[in-house]
């Protein structure tokens, strides 16, 4: 007996109803475990630099409360508002990366200028740059007139925006960032109806240009070097990547045991941001790490159903780019811990520390649930 297309709607309404559950349920377990991970990986670095063993600890608790608040927030906003703030969102987070040149509100650190400082408030906006650029790309292809097999309207409009962010961000400078927003939108292209000859050519264009980039700046070069050649530049550009892959041996299959950590006594830089992979693997042993990654594997997978079950074409782009951002940020951070990347600054999404980074990531799951309820947003 065939089935009527109200009978098809609601057996994808359930899969994705189903999906939803299982999305929550893996954000809501890494994003634990990535709170006690951080309670372990910082207190010898917080206890040397503050006096207190659960000062990232505190901070982290308050930007998880934020980020709670910013999902609950974006997952109830109607889809035609969220539609029709898509092109002010996007130039709001333009006006941030601009903003960090200002004297007064920018912040420098080590001659790379990311973040925004506001008296005791430090906010990184090449974070909001990544939710900006996928409201954009995400309201530019959901028309239908809007053909994505269209070279002006389907690919170099949405492009030119999508590269003005990149390179806002690339000049702050933060490679890492850049290459996450480039990828993550192209791929959101080509998945809401682009012609794929034309990301593939922009990609190798893209990737030819930032080679060249880093060949020409000896810090990112010398990471390259080092990557390549670890053994050379152990006391050097490989240091972080050699004690990264110390802590992976040491922690075999089982680990240490919680709190036993000896990499992150000062001898892994970043051991509670960028590398917090790391320490957890030594630690926990394999068995969590390979737990972290197939929780990563079920968010993908569960977006993706998500994505396919929403009526409106406008949440459903935005739930796939969503679903790229973060899980190609997850597969960054842990191939650059484990060595198959050259090193980038890129933090693992719900359990690195950082509070940017944990409250956009909270505003973009707001609106995957957004997605999810079934909200009946105008299909277009």
């Amino acid at each position: 007996m065939a089935w009527s297309s109200t009978d098809q709607d609601a057996a994808r309404g359930q899969d994705g109803s189903y999906a939803l559950r299982l999305l929550v349920g893996a954000v809501l377990i890494l994003a634990t475990f990535g709170f006690v991970m951080l309670a372990s990986a910082s207190s010898v670095s917080a206890a040397h630099r503050f006096g207190d063993p659960y000062f990232f600890v505190k901070r982290q608790a308050i930007w998880l409360v934020l980020a709670f608040a910013a999902a609950l927030i974006t997952a109830r906003i109607p889809a035609d508002y969220l539609r029709r703030w898509a092109l002010p969102a996007w130039g709001v987070s333009l006006l941030l990366l601009l903003a960090v040149w200002f004297p007064v509100i920018g912040h420098e650190v080590n001659g790379s200028h990311r973040w925004i400082k506001v008296g005791a408030v430090t906010f990184q906006p090449s974070e909001a740059a990544k939710l900006g650029s996928i409201l954009l790309i995400a309201w530019w292809m959901s028309p239908r007139w809007r053909k994505g097999s269209e070279i002006r309207k389907g690919f170099l409009m949405p492009l030119a925006c999508l590269g003005l962010t990149g390179v806002l961000i690339l000049f702050e400078p933060d490679f890492g960032t850049t290459m996450l927003v480039l990828f993550s939108g192209l791929l959101l292209m080509y998945a809401a109806g682009a012609h794929v000859g034309y990301i593939i050519i922009v990609g190798l264009l893209g990737m030819s240009a930032l080679s060249i980039l880093i060949m020409h700046n000896p810090e990112r070069m010398g990471r390259i070097l080092a990557f390549l050649n670890p053994g050379e530049y152990v006391r050097s550009d490989a240091w972080q990547l050699v004690n990264s892959l110390c802590a992976f041996r040491e922690g075999g299959l089982c680990g240490v045991g919680l709190g036993e950590s000896i990499q992150k006594r000062f001898y892994l830089p970043e051991a509670h941001t960028d590398f917090i992979f790391a320490i957890m693997a030594e630690e926990l042993g394999l068995i969590a790490s390979g737990a972290v990654l197939l929780l990563f594997v079920v968010f993908f997978l569960c977006g993706m159903r998500v994505a396919t079950a929403a009526g409106d074409r406008f949440m459903r782009h935005t739930v796939l780019g969503v679903v790229f951002m973060i899980t190609l940020q997850g597969l960054i951070n842990m191939g650059v811990v484990t060595g198959c990347l050259p090193t980038k600054g890129l933090p693992l999404p719900f359990i690195s520390y950082g509070g940017s980074s944990l409250i956009v990531t909270g505003a973009m799951i707001g609106l995957i649930l957004n997605a999810g309820r079934g909200q009946k947003g105008n299909r277009v």
